[in-house]
């Protein structure tokens, strides 16, 4: 099986900026696109940002880009979300995810591992 551990979430204030990990482990993970979504109180879950295997194409949500940047380690088995200039509606839940293909997308049924989630909460 393959399991994704996140790290990195926390507390910030706005305009702050925080730095999310997840890795990969199990011997079955071939190193497909990866990705990050979030689920705020309430509200349904959302895509972030998603990168392919080789990292040369990159997806962002509207709400992030510019703001947020995706990369990844492939020798690590990992990938990384750089959030900066928070703001107070970035507060989620975020969960790493992960695909047997190659190519980035969005759509969260495409993702065949998911991590358990990290919290990042930005106070005003």
């Amino acid at each position: 099986q393959v399991q994704l551990v996140e790290s990195g979430g926390g507390l910030v204030q706005a305009g702050g900026s925080l730095r999310l990990s997840c890795t990969a482990s199990g011997r079955t993970f071939s190193g497909g696109a990866m990705a990050w979504f979030r689920r705020a109180p309430g509200k349904e879950r959302e895509f972030v940002a998603a990168i392919s295997r080789g990292g040369r194409s990159t997806d962002y949500a509207d709400s992030v880009k510019g703001r947020f940047t995706i990369s990844r380690d492939n020798a690590k088995n990992a990938v990384y979300l750089q959030m900066n200039s928070l703001k107070p509606e970035d507060t989620a839940v975020y969960y790493c995810a992960a695909r047997k293909g190659i190519v980035d997308v969005t759509t969260p049924t495409a993702y065949d591992y998911w991590g358990q989630g990290t919290q990042v909460t930005v106070s005003s």
